[in-house]
């Protein structure tokens, strides 16, 4: 029988035994949720003379918010830049398949792509919470077409396109409609991209600068008209140059305006970027990391060829190449193999690793209100991992939705 009738009817679980992430710093304090809420044990105490209806014993292990994952192509066979009859199975199905790897929350990504396929997939990506049937759906990242050829990494060359003479309307007949875009990548050294991005910025889209040959004086120009995001660090632009360090140089601006804060995504492969690199990113400016996985449709699979939107790409073991080449084509790598990379790759503090994957992601995004933390009033959507941070469970919104089966718990 709840004993808080006077608020809600709504059982509470507590979780004890357990090391929260909170506050930036790992606290042997007890988790409390109710209606997929994480409430606040004071007032529950002392406004609501309120208890909980059931314990959970998490044995000493760690509980940390969900992983967001921003830049993720497909998976398990799944090509989210492949229009098909069953595209929103496809959605469901790589959904459900991440939670094994702690993502709670994700933005599926689609690659330089026909307008026609932008028209048929986007209208089918709904924003969604995440539940027992899989991870919740953000919104959709749209990488491309209005990138550099020069740098279009295992992009299709005959789909990237620059902006006709009306930008923004250009954009828009691209892609069709706006309604579940979340992030845009763009190279900012295209005519009209300032226009587009500050369009873009006005209704609340992020737009990340990637797949590009800015320097540095376009790169901060494009921060001034509220570009806030970096797509895949170090990847698809301009090699650090001392003279002029391009869009890596971001990192460590002094034209950043007052309040703004530039995250950078990072593929923490192993591949995709060299320890040493992933190292001098986070030690320039370590509250802008955001981990992705940038997975293509073959995360999941065996080695062998597998889509990504118009190409064929080939797998070979963690490597994947745009068949026949050697040009890197995404990843297979999941999120929770990023996060323990990005750890030992940087001797970093284990929050640092978790808040890279969880919190910057949330804060990019300006839902950090209510994801990519375990304050009260967040959603219920975390983590229980180990101490070398593999995944045991899964929670949304308070409930379990994946379980290592040798919990034992």
């Amino acid at each position: 029988m709840p004993s808080n009738k006077s608020v809600s009817d709504a059982p509470i679980a507590q979780f004890t035994n357990c090391r929260l992430l909170r506050g930036h710093r790992l606290q042997r304090e007890d988790l409390w949720v109710r209606e997929g809420k994480i409430l606040n044990p004071e007032k529950l105490f002392f406004d609501e003379k309120g208890s909980a209806d059931v314990q959970l014993d998490c044995k000493g292990r760690i509980l940390a918010p969900g992983f967001i994952d921003v830049q993720i192509n497909g998976g398990f066979g799944v090509d989210f830049s492949l229009a098909t009859d069953d595209f929103r199975s496809g959605i469901d199905l790589v959904g459900q398949k991440i939670l094994s790897h702690g993502v709670t929350s994700f933005c599926p990504t689609l690659v330089t792509s026909p307008p026609s396929v932008y028209h048929q997939i986007l209208p089918q990506i709904d924003v969604r919470n995440g539940g027992a049937h899989g991870a919740g759906v953000l919104g959709a990242h749209v990488e491309g077409p209005f990138i550099s050829k020069e740098k279009k990494g295992a992009h299709p060359e005959h789909c990237i396109r620059t902006f006709e003479e009306n930008a923004f309307q250009d954009l828009l007949a691209t892609y069709g409609s706006l309604d579940c875009v979340r992030i845009v990548t763009l190279a900012p050294e295209i005519k009209g991209s300032s226009e587009v991005i500050r369009e873009l910025t006005k209704r609340g889209i992020c737009v990340s600068l990637g797949h590009s040959v800015a320097n540095l004086s376009q790169a901060e120009e494009a921060v001034q008209h509220g570009a806030t995001f970096i797509t895949h660090l170090f990847n698809a632009m301009l090699p650090f140059h001392h003279r002029d360090p391009g869009i890596v140089g971001l990192l460590t601006s002094d034209k950043i305006p007052a309040g703004r804060r530039v995250f950078y995504g990072m593929i923490s492969d192993g591949i995709h970027t060299n320890p040493a690199a992933l190292r001098i990113a986070h030690r320039a400016h370590p509250k802008g990391m955001v981990l992705v996985t940038d997975a293509i449709a073959g995360m999941g699979l065996a080695p062998g060829r597998h889509t990504l939107g118009q190409q064929v790409v080939e797998i070979d073991g963690l490597n994947t190449y745009i068949a026949g080449t050697k040009t890197l084509s995404g990843s297979v790598a999941t999120m929770d193999t990023c996060v323990r990379h990005f750890l030992e790759a940087t001797g970093c503090s284990v929050e640092t690793a978790l808040e890279a994957a969880s919190l910057h992601p949330a804060q990019l995004l300006g839902i950090e209100d209510r994801k990519g933390t375990l304050n009260y009033g967040s959603d219920a959507d975390f983590l229980m991992l180990d101490d070398s941070l593999h995944v045991q469970a899964t929670y949304i919104a308070g409930e379990e939705v994946w379980r290592r089966d040798a919990l034992g718990m």
